[in-house]
C-alpha cells in the first residue's frame, strides 16, 4: 500500500475544512492561508516561509480540538499541532514559524505600541484564551529563538490576510512550491 501524497492529502484539507468560515473573520480559513501565502510572496520570502504562511492555520483542522473550541475559550494550540502534523513532510523551516506564530502574536502584544489596538475582534479574544501578551520571560525566550524573526514576518501577514475582496492564487498556485520543499524521506506523490 502507498502512502497518501502530502500535498494532496493539504490540497483535500483546504477544500473542504478550508472552505468553512474562519472564527470570526470576514473570510474563508483557505481564503485566509492564501492570502498569507500571497503576501509572503509579495514580499519577497524565502519559499520556506511562503509554505509556512500558506499552512499556518492548518492546526485548525487537525488539531482533536477544534477551531470552534477556540472560540468557546478552550484554546486549541493550533500552531502546535499543526507544526507537528506538517512535520511528518517538512523540515523545520517550514514548521516552526507555523509552530510560533501564536506565540509572534501574544509577543507583539507585549513589545509593540498599537499592535493590539489593530488586532481584529477575533483576534482579540484568542489572544486571551492563548495566554495574553508575553510576560518578561516569554519574551526572552521568543527572542532567543533562531525562527522568531521568521515568525514574526508570518504574524504580520497573518493578521493582514483577511480581506474579503483579495482574489490570491487559488492553492495549485502552491503545489509545485510544497513539492519541492517536501522531506526527502516523504512519499513522492
Amino acid at each position: 500500500m502507498t502512502a497518501p501524497d502530502p500535498i494532496q492529502v493539504i490540497a483535500d484539507l483546504f477544500a473542504s475544512d478550508g472552505a468553512r468560515e474562519y472564527l470570526g473573520e470576514p473570510v474563508t480559513q483557505a481564503a485566509h492561508m492564501l492570502q498569507a501565502a500571497a503576501l509572503a510572496q509579495q514580499c519577497g520570502a524565502p519559499p520556506p516561509l511562503v509554505a509556512a504562511a500558506l499552512l499556518h492555520d492548518v492546526g485548525h483542522f487537525t488539531s482533536a480540538v477544534s477551531g470552534h473550541d477556540l472560540m468557546r475559550g478552550t484554546d486549541n494550540r493550533h500552531s502546535d499541532a499543526g507544526a507537528d502534523w506538517l512535520a511528518q513532510w517538512f523540515g523545520e523551516e517550514v514548521t516552526e514559524p507555523v509552530r510560533l506564530h501564536v506565540a509572534a502574536k501574544r509577543y507583539l502584544c507585549a513589545v509593540e505600541p498599537g499592535y493590539h489596538a489593530a488586532l481584529s475582534p477575533a483576534s482579540v479574544y484568542t489572544l486571551a484564551v492563548q495566554g495574553g501578551p508575553m510576560n518578561t520571560a516569554e519574551r526572552a525566550e521568543f527572542e532567543a529563538n533562531p525562527q522568531a524573526g521568521a515568525a514574526l514576518r508570518l504574524r504580520r501577514w497573518d493578521d493582514e490576510a483577511k480581506d474579503p475582496a483579495a482574489s490570491p492564487p487559488a492553492f495549485g498556485y502552491y503545489k509545485s512550491l510544497l513539492r519541492r520543499l517536501l522531506r526527502p524521506s516523504s512519499p513522492p506523490g
